[in-house]
């Protein structure tokens, strides 16, 4: 086959994938972003709210509750007793 002849059936090729890239286009339409479609759709919605509400109340009841002393020491006195540990 001539260079000609592949040259000309190359750029056929392509004109031809141009115009299914276009069609193709126009058959699907671009969407956006997921959450622009979501975004707002529970605003001022009781029931959200109560989920809410009764979400963060569940959080805070699994975290530890408060006492008069602190819970752990703070990372640099850790640090030196675990290296003071070590040292023989």
């Amino acid at each position: 086959m001539a260079v000609s002849q592949i040259e000309r059936r190359v750029a056929a090729l392509e004109a031809e994938v141009a115009q299914m890239k276009e069609q193709l286009e126009k058959a699907i339409p671009q969407k956006g972003d997921w959450l622009d479609d979501i975004y707002g759709a529970f605003a001022d919605d009781p029931h959200f709210e109560e989920a809410m509400r009764l979400g963060r109340e569940y959080r805070e009841s699994l975290r530890p509750k408060a006492s008069g002393k602190p819970v752990r020491k703070t990372a640099k006195k850790a640090v030196r007793k675990s290296v003071k540990g070590r040292r023989r």
